[in-house]
Formats: C-alpha cells, sequence, structure tokens
C-alpha cells in the first residue's frame, strides 16, 4: 500500500474499533482564514464519513440567503443570535463538521454542538490569518467595521476559541490543508487514547519494569499527587516529550507568554488529566496578575552577545515562581476530594517562600484538605530568604529551619516518602497523604521549560536572530531542574547548542561533567553568596542520566545506589561522551562573583544577583561568541543585599533586612527593587518560626504534630 491509502486505512480502521465516529463528531473550529472548510473535506474523505460545513450547508439553506446577506440584513447582534439559534436546531453524528468563524460567540449554541463531538481548534497566527484575508471577501466577517481593524476582530475572538476547543491543532504560514488534516487526525487519536501518555520512573526500564510499575500506569495525575516513584526514582515521561515543528515554533513567535504556556503545556498534558479549558484557566491565573512584568520572563541584552533572561518578576522574586505559581493549582484540580494532602518541600533558599506564595492562592476550600511544610537549613540561607520564608506563613502552611544543610532537608524528605510504614500510618490513622512540591515533581519541573522556549523566541521576535540559529544557555544551578527543564526544550525543538552549568564553590557538576566523576566523598557543602546552588547531591541528574542512558533504569538504580551507599559513581565513557555534547561546566568563587556584580554595575547600571553573577562569570569564561547566549538571571538581587551591598562596596552595612533594601533603592540601578519582597518585609518584620535538631524522627514528628493541628 503506498502511504496515504496506508494510513487512510488505517484511521478507518481506528475509528470503526473506537466511538468516536460511531456517533460523535469532530468539529473544527477556528477563525477566518484557518482552513476549516479545505481541511473538514480531506479528514472527511480520509475517514470516508460526511462532511458539513455550517456556513454553506445549514446556515444558507435555512437562510435561504447567503451569510453575507443575511448579516447586512439584520446586523453584527441579531445575526450571531440567529446563527445561534440555527446551530441549536442543528444535530449529526459521525460527520466531520466545519464551524463558521462566529460560532463560538454564541453560548447556547456552542453547549449544543459540543455534546455532540470533539472541538478541533485550528490555531493560526494572526499576521498569517491578515495576509490570507487580505485576498478575499471581506463582507463575511462578522464584527468588521468602519473603525475597528481586522486584527482587533480576530484578537477579541479568541477568547471564544479557548473557551470551548478540546484539542489545540497549530497551523503555520506554509502548512499545506493535506498536513493540517494529518494534524487533526492525530490530535483526535491522542485524545482519545490517553495510554499513550504514560509514566515511568528513572529506576526502570522498558525492558524491565519493577513489580509497582507491572501493577500500575502512572499518568500525570498521578505523578503530580505522587511526587517520587515507590522506587525512590523520579517520574519521567514514558514516551518522552512532544517534538514541534519548526513552523509550529514560528506560529508561537508572535503569542504572549501566557498564549505560549498554554500551547505547550497542552502538549504535554494529557486532556484526560487536566482538559484544555481548565489548563487555560490555571495558567491564566498563575501568570495573569502575579507577576509585575507584563511579558512574565522579558529577555534583556546586556552586553555584547549576552542576554538576560529575566526570571524574578513574580510575587517571591526568583524563578521557583513560574512552577510554583502553577503547580499548586494543578495539584489541587488532580487530587482526590476524598483524602487530605500534606506538602514536604525541601528548600536551598528560594523555594520555601514561592512555594508558600503559591499554595497560599489556593481556594479556601483547597487549603482546607492541603497543607505544606518547608524545610529549609536553618544557617544556610540569606536573612532576606528567611524574612520572606517566615513572612509568607500562612495558615495552611509553616516553615521549619533545621539545624543542617540543605542536602540533609533534601534526603531527609526523600527517606521520609519512602518510609512506607509512616506513610501508611499517616493514611490510616489521619486520612492524610503525603505529596512533594520539590523539583523531583514533574509538575515543579515542567512550567520551566516554557521560559527556557519563551527566550529563544523572544530573541527571534526581536529581530537578534532568525529561526533555527542556534543559542548558548548558561544557567546558574545545583540541582539540575533548572538546567533540564532548557535540555527539555531543546529536545522539544528549540535550537539550542550548549547548556552551561555554573556552579558556584559547591562545584560537584562542574566536576562530574568534565570528568564523569560524581564524588562526594570527603566533600563538606560550602556556604557561599549564591546559597541556591549551595547543593552536593543535584536531584534532577538522575533524569537527565535516565534520558542519555536510554532509559537504563537498572543502570540509573546502579549508580544512585553506589552514590548512596559508596559516596561517588563513574559514568561509562559512552555515555560521558554523549553528556558532553550536551553539557559544558565551569564554577566562579565568591570573590569573582562579587567583582562581576561590581563590574557590570559600574559599565552599565545594572546589578545582577549572586547567582545570575555565578553564571556572567561562567559565560564570560566559555563561550565562542559565535552565537548569542541566554544567561538566566535566577533571582532579585534584593533577596542577597548584604552580599550585593559588599559588591557595590558600601562599607558599613546595616543589619536589618528592610533598611538593606531602601539602601539598595537609593542607587536607582536596573531593575527597580522588587516591589513584592518589600511588602513582604513590610508587613511582616521577623516573624516566628520553628527550628529543629538534624534528626529524621525530629522531622517526622514535626510532620505529625502539623497534620494533627491542621487536618483534626
Amino acid at each position: 500500500l503506498s502511504r496515504p491509502v496506508a494510513f487512510a486505512q488505517i484511521w478507518k480502521s481506528w475509528f470503526s474499533s473506537h466511538s468516536l465516529l460511531g456517533k460523535k463528531n469532530i468539529i473544527l473550529m477556528g477563525p477566518p482564514g484557518a482552513g476549516k472548510t479545505t481541511t473538514g473535506r480531506i479528514v472527511g474523505q480520509k475517514l470516508d464519513c460526511p462532511v458539513i460545513d455550517i456556513d454553506d450547508d445549514v446556515l444558507e439553506t435555512t437562510w435561504n440567503m447567503s451569510v453575507s446577506e443575511k448579516l447586512q440584513d439584520v446586523g453584527y447582534e441579531e445575526f450571531l443570535e440567529e446563527e445561534g439559534k440555527a446551530l441549536l436546531k442543528f444535530s449529526a453524528s459521525g460527520s466531520v463538521i466545519s464551524l463558521s468563524g462566529s460560532n463560538p460567540m454564541h453560548a447556547a449554541g456552542m453547549q449544543h454542538i459540543k455534546k455532540s463531538g470533539i472541538v478541533v481548534y485550528l490555531d493560526v497566527p494572526t499576521t498569517v490569518l491578515m495576509s490570507r484575508l487580505k485576498s478575499k471577501q471581506m463582507d463575511r466577517i462578522v464584527g468588521l467595521s468602519p473603525g475597528i481593524s481586522l486584527k482587533d476582530v480576530l484578537q477579541f475572538r479568541k477568547q471564544f476559541y479557548k473557551r470551548w476547543f478540546d484539542i489545540r491543532v497549530l497551523c503555520g504560514r506554509d502548512v499545506a490543508a493535506e498536513v493540517v488534516a494529518e494534524k487533526v487526525l492525530d490530535a483526535v487519536k491522542r485524545y482519545q487514547d490517553s495510554e499513550l501518555e504514560t509514566f515511568i520512573s528513572t529506576r526502570s526500564s522498558r525492558s524491565g519494569r519493577s513489580t509497582e510499575e507491572d501493577s500500575n500506569k502512572f499518568y500525570f495525575s498521578d505523578v503530580v499527587i505522587q511526587g517520587l516513584a515507590l522506587d525512590g526514582g523520579l517520574f519521567v515521561p514514558e514516551r518522552r516529550l512532544p517534538k514541534f515543528t519548526a513552523e509550529e515554533w514560528q506560529g508561537l513567535i508572535e503569542a504572549t507568554y501566557v498564549e505560549r504556556a498554554q500551547v505547550l503545556l497542552e502538549r504535554c498534558i494529557h486532556p484526560a488529566d487536566i482538559p484544555a479549558s481548565r489548563l487555560a484557566e490555571i495558567i491564566e491565573t498563575a501568570y495573569g496578575e502575579n507577576f509585575s512584568c507584563s511579558k512574565v520572563a522579558p529577555v534583556r541584552h546586556l552586553a555584547g552577545n549576552q542576554f538576560l533572561l529575566e526570571l524574578f518578576h513574580g510575587p517571591t522574586a526568583s524563578f521557583k515562581d513560574f512552577a510554583l505559581q502553577l503547580m499548586p493549582h494543578l495539584f489541587a484540580y488532580c487530587i482526590p476530594r476524598s483524602c487530605n494532602y500534606l506538602i514536604l518541600v525541601a528548600t536551598s533558599g528560594d523555594t520555601g517562600s514561592a512555594v508558600l506564595d503559591g499554595f497560599s492562592r489556593l481556594h479556601d476550600t483547597d487549603k482546607q484538605r492541603i497543607a505544606l511544610m518547608n524545610f529549609f537549613p536553618e544557617d544556610g540561607v540569606s536573612p532576606i530568604q528567611k524574612s520572606q520564608m517566615i513572612g509568607c506563613q500562612k495558615e495552611n502552611a509553616w516553615s521549619v529551619g533545621v539545624k543542617s544543610d540543605f542536602d540533609f532537608c533534601q534526603t531527609a524528605i526523600k527517606q521520609i516518602f519512602t518510609n512506607s510504614d509512616f506513610t501508611g500510618f499517616l493514611t490510616v490513622e489521619y486520612g492524610t497523604a503525603l505529596a512533594a512540591a520539590n523539583s523531583i515533581n514533574w509538575a515543579r519541573l515542567l512550567p520551566q521549560i516554557v521560559y527556557h522556549a519563551s527566550a529563544y523566541l523572544d530573541l527571534v521576535h526581536q529581530g537578534i536572530i532568525s529561526f533555527g540559529s542556534p543559542v548558548d544557555i548558561c544557567i546558574p544551578t545545583g540541582n539540575f531542574g533548572n538546567m533540564l527543564a532548557a535540555f527539555y526544550a531543546k529536545m522539544m525543538g528549540i535550537p539550542i547548542r550548549k547548556c552551561i552549568c555554573a556552579s558556584n564553590e559547591n562545584n560537584v557538576l562542574t566536576e562530574f561533567i568534565r570528568t564523569g566523576v560524581y564524588d562526594l566523598r570527603g566533600r563538606k557543602l560550602i556556604s557561599s553568596f549564591s546559597p541556591a546552588v549551595d547543593i552536593l547531591k543535584s536531584s534532577n541528574l538522575e533524569r537527565y542520566l535516565h534520558l542519555i542512558a536510554n532509559e537504563d533504569g537498572q543502570l540509573v538504580t546502579q549508580l544512585f545506589n553506589q552514590l548512596e551507599n559508596q559516596g561517588h559513581f563513574q559514568l561509562q565513557k559512552d555515555l560521558l561522551g554523549k553528556l558532553q555534547q550536551d553539557l559544558v561546566a565551569g564554577w566562579c568563587s565568591d570573590e569573582d562573583c562579587l567583582a562581576a556584580i561590581h563590574s557590570v554595575y559600574s559599565t552599565t547600571g545594572y546589578i545582577l544577583d549572586t547567582h545570575t553573577a555565578v553564571a556572567k562569570v561562567v559565560a564570560d569564561r566559555l563561550q565562542d561568541r559565535t552565537c548569542p547566549i541566554i544567561i538566566s538571571s535566577t533571582a532579585h538581587y534584593s533577596k542577597f543585599a548584604p552580599a550585593i551591598l559588599r559588591a557595590l562596596r558600601i562599607a558599613e552595612i546595616n543589619q536589618n533586612p528592610l533598611s538593606q533594601l531602601h539602601l539598595l533603592s537609593s542607587y536607582s540601578a536596573l531593575p527597580p527593587i522588587h516591589w513584592g519582597l518589600l511588602e513582604t518585609l513590610k508587613k511582616t518584620g521577623n516573624g516566628d518560626h520553628q527550628v529543629c535538631a538534624a534528626d529524621l524522627s525530629v522531622l517526622m514528628s514535626h510532620i505529625e504534630t502539623l497534620i494533627q493541628n491542621h487536618f483534626m
């Protein structure tokens, strides 16, 4: 069989064995010029089923006049009402239906038609639509009138399309209708078959699954709730992440950050877990009014070929806000109503305030069944970070300082999750399950992919590069989550050449990337001016190694068991070669970090935070200047005021965090002092928090007490 014939027969066979075209319809929706009619005909031919065009076959037949004549006859508002009434009287089954561009603007009519099938949104960039429609008759476009431009009409209608669709198909400028039709069929198949999108543990493999995985399949909603696999591994998609075509990426160049996030996350989260319309609401809530910059994650030129990706415009002034404004809503949607949940978090600094703020924004009914306990190294975060974590405590969220370092906090949480006796006791005795909000949770990692992709698209939109030209990315990293998200963006089709890992003096990751040896023997954590990367055990590295080892869970298990038991492991030569094709690494001392802050401020008037300065130093050393480099600015400098003031060579530094911020604001530097941080410190000052010893049993006791106080 030829490929097109074979494809059509496969689809006919698939639909004959499923319910979709038994009684259901495929309903194509989109703006004028999206190609609904042509695409509908091709899909109908492939499936050998009836094709109905609402404009030609329903409206004009019902009215006995053309659509344009009806519009001229009754006017805009009456036309929408008449069109909606016609849609309410219409019924069909087992058909491909092409809606009019204005059908989605009539709520009752769309509710009626939506019940009969799957609504597929043909999403075409506005500039492409404008180009197509210039050569077409304009009198059929509802809402177009003197004083209202075609662009305004198209932008206005987007809100209605987003409300009704079940699945989205991206349609670029030069994509043939035949290709769009195949994309529609692929999208419908994905919608119908959630079995395609399951997750596995990094400590299992395709050829040798664990007993746990033999008896259960894990979907997105499961891994959001469970966080950590029962075998101690981390969840990853079994079929890897979807790859976008160049045309699909180019269709997002004009899009806003929220729109880009919606498109990317729709493709990574199956609608059986979270429907597209609900996901859109969650994303709007997360990135709408909670960020101080309308671009959410703007890209700023620093100097030469270096650009800063500003990730600190969220409410708690760090990149953690991108995941933790979104993740709590995903979690609340996914969990069953019959159980209470306690979220456990370990933080090296920024996660604490971000997760506290994120979960505090849940609806009150969700707060009653979701509580949070945040563990942080008592003496291992900046004074302002600690003030934030204490000040962000709410009625369902608490911070606990631990007399140890971040690695202890993170390891302790992993041990608690894998202690089936303790977790079982909490479930039976208190009806409460544990969950994780650290970067080990897939819902924490996924939103971070968006801003790396968005940064590249912004450079294209600004005319710095053309799509397809490579960029390098440099990220200050300790736990490897942010770096892994950039690598995932590369896998999904963003032309990232090299991912540069920047470490401080806790440079275990740098040594590993250079040598293939991960060695913690004799290593002690060094407190630095960049505490968020004061990490020796890099959790998300496990996901990356699982990926380059071709999902060999047995090898990953062996490596990380050896690290746990012996304090080290070494990669095979072939895997090290793969790793070094993707990653390069360097590290920066505290002295060089402060010098970079001073130098950049002196030459540009811009103040880097200490983590961004680490990345700047490493980027200067490792970039080859043959392409742009995007440096992730992961936190606002306000959070590290004492170090910043020292870098700016201020002799006397007041120990009060609020006074430090007022002093920094007097510099009138870029960017300005962070609004949310200043407000938090004004409101809270130094509140109370619990402090405990570095003892696993003590942490477990705190957890049980919190559950008793909140849920009982």
